[in-house]
């Protein structure tokens, strides 16, 4: 079995060259997802991004098009040695801002030099994740009034990636409360986040995910 990510605007020619791998392909509707059955016996999975479920026809024209990205959405990633936030309308960055702090690694020091550096890097750890806070509010904040409208807005999502501990120390902020609620799958393996980590993630946030199983 094989899971990758294949982008929405790829997705015609991966699903025609899997037809012509495997000897043709039936498509299905399975479990909110688009499936596919090779000729040969193989098969694939593609689900939508943004935590949506697909109920619509068994076509790849279809399928894109619900895949299109939410009007309101937002990129978050952080680690101890950086974060990247990102606020979109669609495909558009309105607004996005990348940092980097300083935390220490592990050290092999023993006693209470072990204790106090353990504390020391607690601290900037601490200090990191409320600095990602304080723009993750500034850049997504806007996201917060239109869920405290009345009505809501359903169609506002947040993908997250970097670490989980550090996700949820930044999430933990009461102004980001009610944004906290719209995190959806997947969550995003990245390294330390730079600029090009965070327009990698925007991809891959709206990127089909794909699972392959070939006889």
């Amino acid at each position: 079995m094989t899971s990758l990510l294949v982008p929405t605007t790829r997705l015609v020619r991966w699903v025609e060259n899997f037809a012509a791998r495997h000897g043709g392909s039936s498509l299905d509707v399975t479990d909110g997802a688009l499936s596919g059955l090779g000729g040969d016996g193989s098969t694939f999975v593609g689900r939508p991004p943004f935590g949506r479920s697909y109920d619509g026809a068994p076509a790849v024209a279809s399928f894109v098009e619900a895949c299109v990205p939410p009007r309101h959405w937002g990129v978050l990633l952080v680690r101890k040695g950086g974060f990247a936030i990102a606020s979109l309308n669609g495909d558009t960055i309105v607004e996005s801002k990348v940092g980097q702090r300083h935390v220490q690694g592990r050290t092999k020091a023993g006693g209470q030099s072990q204790q106090r550096f353990a504390r020391r890097r607690d601290n900037q750890a601490r200090q990191a994740y409320e600095a990602a806070a304080g723009h993750a509010v500034r850049i997504l904040g806007p996201f917060e009034e239109k869920l405290r409208s009345a009505a809501g807005d359903p169609d506002v999502v947040l993908v997250t990636g970097g670490d989980h501990d550090a996700i949820e120390a930044v999430l933990a902020d009461q102004r980001l409360r009610l944004l906290a609620t719209r995190v959806v799958e997947p969550f995003l393996a990245v390294p330390d986040p730079r600029r090009s980590v965070l327009e990698g993630a925007i991809a891959d946030a709206g990127s089909v995910r794909m699972t392959v199983v070939n006889t």
